[in-house]
């Protein structure tokens, strides 16, 4: 099911979020992330799964009712296996990762991103993010939010998660990391491309 959120004329804050696996693997959210994630700024939250407990979508709807959840593969509720909304111009595709194979292969996800017709495709899974510019859009995988291990990786699992910011045709992907302590931002800017004039 698709839904419209925002007019192509407003500003839209969404905060792309996932693999927190509490309490399995982590007991919560670093203290700098809950002390960013304040209710009032957040108009939507992408949820990627791997929540684990249902305490957390509460902790999520304390910050904005506008969440839209796709199914982890450790998550102890249902939800849908993907979803795809619109906000401003943009078509945004969301699933775990799970389902891609291999995991967080960039050619694998961007066979879904046409398969599914969006313009940014957001994913989980990996515990490791990566934001990729693609002919299709934008790929954004996201890492743990709460630096959760993964069986993927021997790595140590960074805590990061996504603010991106729609306005239009223009995304703002915000990259919020906590290194020794410390919150780290980094920025990418994207344009959609109008699309080609038929021949």
């Amino acid at each position: 099911a698709q839904v419209q959120r925002g007019s192509s004329a407003s500003m839209v804050l969404i905060l792309c979020i996932g693999d927190l696996h509490i309490p399995h693997r982590c007991p919560d959210l670093p203290p700098q992330f809950k002390e960013l994630l304040k209710p009032g700024k957040i108009q939507s939250i992408l949820c990627t799964g791997n929540l684990c407990s249902r305490t957390v979508i509460e902790y999520l709807r304390s910050i904005t009712t506008d969440v839209t959840m796709v199914q982890g593969d450790f998550d102890e509720f249902t939800s849908p296996e993907r979803s795809i909304v619109n906000i401003g111009d943009y078509k945004i595709g969301l699933i775990h990762g799970h389902q891609v194979s291999p995991f967080g292969d960039p050619a694998a996800l961007a066979r879904l991103h046409r398969q599914l017709g969006v313009d940014i495709l957001v994913t989980g899974h990996t515990h490791e993010h990566k934001i990729l510019k693609t002919e299709d859009g934008l790929q954004i995988t996201l890492g743990s939010a709460t630096g959760a291990y993964s069986t993927l990786s021997s790595k140590e699992a960074v805590p990061s998660f996504v603010l991106l910011d729609i306005d239009g045709a223009k995304a703002t992907v915000y990259i919020y990391q906590l290194k020794d302590g410390k919150v780290k931002v980094d920025r990418i800017d994207h344009m959609k491309q109008a699309p080609a004039p038929a021949a």
